[in-house]
């Protein structure tokens, strides 16, 4: 029998195909590759999680720190990323999903209550203590939860996509461009009209 494979997975949300005569610049795995002979070691290395994220931004008083192609060119094509997760007291990285990649998450410092749900509606929860790993699926709603409410904690995650992609579950849904009609909102979730701007002017800041 022959072997049937799938497309790869895509590194984009979406990619829309050109008209015939336009001239455009070409968007293949996030960017282009260089000439390998100008590759130097640099490429390959990068000091962007050493430095700690400011986690007094609210509501959710963390700071994820990032590897892109950007401050670590060897990263392309690779098929990872590598991410910092600073979290303030009752600090909070909120139910979000990356449609792209699954997750694993060692806890380095404090202690964080993390999570999933999945497709069928069971919730699987664990503290982490330092040195304690979680997995999560790819594309399923997660988060993680610092449950000290005055010392901080600090995570590192691996990432299985060069291009995650990040979808906060309560910003994509409130506070999208252009926002989802407030029929839709008031249905969803049983709420009022009342309830819809408040939640909206909260998540704005």
């Amino acid at each position: 029998m022959g072997r049937v494979k799938s497309d790869p997975d895509p590194l984009q949300d979406y990619c829309v195909s050109p008209s015939p005569s336009s001239h455009q610049q070409i968007f293949l795995n996030g960017v282009l590759c260089k000439d390998p002979t100008q590759a130097t070691v640099s490429d390959f290395t990068t000091s962007a999680l050493s430095r700690p994220g400011n986690t007094q931004t609210k509501p959710f008083m963390t700071n994820v720190t990032v590897t892109t192609t950007a401050n670590l060119p060897g990263l392309n094509t690779m098929g990872l990323t590598m991410a910092r997760l600073d979290f303030g007291g009752s600090g909070v990285v909120p139910p979000h999903v990356h449609p792209r990649a699954s997750e694993v998450t060692v806890c380095l410092d404090g202690v964080l209550l993390v999570g999933f749900v999945d497709t069928s509606g069971r919730v699987f929860t664990q503290e982490l203590h330092p040195g304690e790993t979680f997995v999560f699926p790819k594309g399923l709603i997660h988060f993680l939860y610092n449950i000290d409410t005055v010392s901080s904690a600090l995570a590192v995650s691996g990432l299985s996509s060069q291009n995650p992609g990040t979808q906060i579950v309560s910003l994509s849904t409130f506070i999208s461009k252009p926002p989802f009609l407030e029929e839709v909102l008031k249905s969803a979730y049983d709420i009022n009209g009342q309830d819809v701007a408040r939640i909206r002017k909260s998540l704005q800041g």
